[in-house]
């Protein structure tokens, strides 16, 4: 039983990639992670190169991976429990600051990492969600969904930095990340008489899911349903191109968007729970 690592996409996925879509609720992130590296090239997420790990179980098939792309935090995909202490070890010496897991899998790194006198703290906690029965708000809000365009974006560049600022994340590559959605119709803008007052985005499928994110209001436009309405629509079109399941991630320290999300007709599947570590 051991864990392997390599900065190889494609020996990744070739090794990996059956067992992470195996488990494609658990695994999204992976999934998206992977399949945008794959898109976009090695820098889709920074200028660090990324790096991809797998765990080998007893009978010495893949039972567990995780994605790191610099500056962002390991995102551990579902592992079993043997494989969570030699993970310690070696998300050290990866040296990265931060790890993303499933709470359980969170809590007992952080765990180890403290018996052996680093420190570790939660910085952010985050419940994944799963759409059950699309319930669209009664009475929708004012305006109508449509698909966003390159002519809209500079637009979606200036919502996708203010979507980062909100919530923590590194801002570099807005652009591009735009670009990549576009062309393949992956953001849709809610229009109140001809003017955008709500955006939210869809990944590509992967494993038959796809994931919602992000969502974005600009505040002078809050409270009027349009973030609602929005992930309606885009969770319908994604049901309706093939979609298996659709899924999104709330934070967890937000409970106007976990109510909304509910509401519409999603329903919870597990907790992530994001650390960091310091010696």
């Amino acid at each position: 039983m051991t864990w392997t690592f390599t900065n190889d996409l494609d020996e990744y996925l070739a090794t990996a990639g059956a067992a992470v879509a195996a488990r494609p609720a658990e695994n999204t992130l992976l999934l998206t992670i992977a399949e945008t590296l794959r898109q976009r090239g090695s820098d889709a997420y920074g200028e660090g190169a990324p790096r991809f790990g797998w765990w080998r179980g007893a009978d010495g098939g893949v039972d567990g991976a995780l994605v790191w792309t610099p500056p962002h935090a390991v995102m551990v995909g579902a592992v079993p429990a043997e494989a969570v202490a030699p993970l310690a070890e070696a998300c050290g010496i990866f040296g990265s600051p931060a790890v993303s897991a499933e709470r359980e899998t969170a809590e007992a790194l952080a765990a180890e990492w403290r018996r052996a006198g680093v420190a570790a703290t939660t910085v952010v906690e985050q419940r994944l969600y799963r759409l059950a029965e699309l319930t669209p708000p009664v009475p929708a809000p004012p305006g109508r969904a449509r698909v966003a365009t390159a002519a809209d974006r500079e637009l979606l560049v200036d919502w996708v930095n203010a979507f980062r600022r909100d919530t923590g994340q590194p801002a570099p590559g807005a652009g591009r990340a735009v670009d990549d959605r576009v062309s393949y119709g992956g953001l849709t803008l809610w229009e109140h008489e001809g003017t955008p007052v709500s955006m939210a985005g869809v990944s590509r499928p992967a494993a038959g899911t796809v994931r919602v994110a992000p969502v974005y209001t600009p505040p002078e436009q809050r409270g009027r349903g349009y973030a609602a309405a929005v992930t309606a629509a885009v969770s319908g079109a994604a049901l309706d191109a093939g979609a298996e399941e659709v899924l999104l991630f709330t934070d967890l320290a937000n409970p106007t968007s976990n109510g909304v999300y509910q509401r519409i007709g999603y329903r919870p599947v597990a907790d992530r729970v994001e650390i960091t570590v310091a010696g």
